[in-house]
């Protein structure tokens, strides 16, 4: 005679029915920062006059274990979560990070597909770590790069790190048969220079190209929308020189707007939370190196999981809450942006990219 299950076995048992958004969105895909610690500066993300030496980073003990981070997101893979990205901060500052890519490389979709995992680095230290990464089971890097001439690079991220490093990140990323993309951060005055130089180094390379609008994340970064040169001003600009064609997205949520070069020489991409916002369509939940959970970039506060994790809440407990902070979520910041006319107060000061992640 069988056992009868409890309430919790039951409810674990029982097959899940993917959320919905207060919005209608089903959430697919979740970002995991594992530190707010980063060797560059970049004045987008980490002004170094907000993030000077004195600057109060994370301890150790407030951060999610591997073990910790790995829970949650079987958890959301169980609510529709099918791509994962590690971020940070710099995520190959954290140590050993290649042993949690392969306990989430272990982690299998609802159907037994394996998830798509993904990272995203500045690319300094990637040379050195990309073999053993794709050997626990990641698939994916995004690489930012905002600038190849060495000087432009150093003023764009304010680092000593030689450019050199990071393309070298790219060139042995894809040595080891990992996918790469660069993304490139546009600010006017500051490397719009550097856009067509970025375009001909990577044309007719398999890495795909991409430039993001500079965002008024976080509170630190100096945002003016005078600073914004739009996605449409950039493809024009490239398409001059070298004819695009508009390819279809390859599902909801993508975030670029890809275009391919006529002559077959490769794709670049545009991603324009500024100028053609796509918060309609966004699928993403982010998981913070302490454990906060937020519903969007531009957040002002997120879901304490950590407490819940170290509390001893059961694993349905958990899913209850996850569920109800997407079914929540009603965010779409960037499609009211330009519709809001007084800024915000010190209370709805919104949460930095360098602890969040992009």
């Amino acid at each position: 005679m069988n056992a009868i299950a409890s309430p919790t076995e039951q409810a674990l048992q029982a097959p899940l029915q993917a959320p919905l958004d207060a919005l209608g969105r089903p959430l697919q895909s979740l970002r995991i920062s594992v530190t707010d610690r980063c060797n560059f500066r970049c004045g987008y993300c980490m002004p170094r006059a907000a993030f000077a030496a004195d600057h109060a980073f994370l301890p150790r003990p407030e951060l999610l274990t591997f073990e910790e981070t790995t829970r949650l997101a079987a958890l959301l893979v169980e609510l529709g979560v099918g791509k994962i990205r590690l971020t940070g901060g710099e995520p190959l500052l954290r140590k050993h990070l290649h042993v949690l890519v392969g306990r989430l490389a272990a982690l299998r979709c609802a159907d037994g597909s394996p998830l798509e995992l993904a990272l995203s680095t500045n690319g300094s230290l990637l040379a050195r770590q990309a073999p053993a990464l794709k050997e626990a089971g990641l698939q994916r890097v995004a690489v930012s790069l905002d600038a190849l001439e060495p000087a432009a690079f150093e003023r764009a991220c304010d680092t000593s790190v030689p450019v050199s490093d990071v393309l070298a990140g790219v060139e042995t990323a894809l040595a080891v048969g990992l996918q790469v993309k660069v993304n490139a951060v546009v600010r006017r005055g500051v490397n719009e220079d550097q856009v067509i130089p970025l375009v001909r180094h990577f044309r007719g390379t398999p890495v795909e190209l991409r430039f993001i609008e500079f965002m008024d994340v976080g509170q630190t970064n100096a945002w003016n929308r005078d600073q914004v040169t739009t996605s449409d001003t950039l493809r024009e600009r490239i398409a001059h020189l070298h004819p695009l064609q508009a390819l279809p997205a390859r599902g909801m949520g993508e975030t670029a707007q890809r275009h391919a070069y006529v002559d077959g020489q490769g794709t670049v991409g545009f991603i324009s939370s500024v100028s053609h916002a796509f918060c309609h369509d966004c699928t993403r939940l982010r998981l913070s190196a302490d454990g906060r959970l937020y519903t969007c970039l531009f957040a002002t506060q997120g879901q304490d999981v950590r407490q819940l994790l170290r509390g001893g809440s059961n694993d349905a407990a958990l899913l209850s809450a996850l569920r109800t902070q997407w079914q929540r979520r009603d965010d779409r910041y960037s499609e009211l942006r330009q519709h809001r006319t007084t800024p915000r107060t010190v209370r709805e000061q919104r949460i930095e990219m360098s602890y969040i992640g992009g």
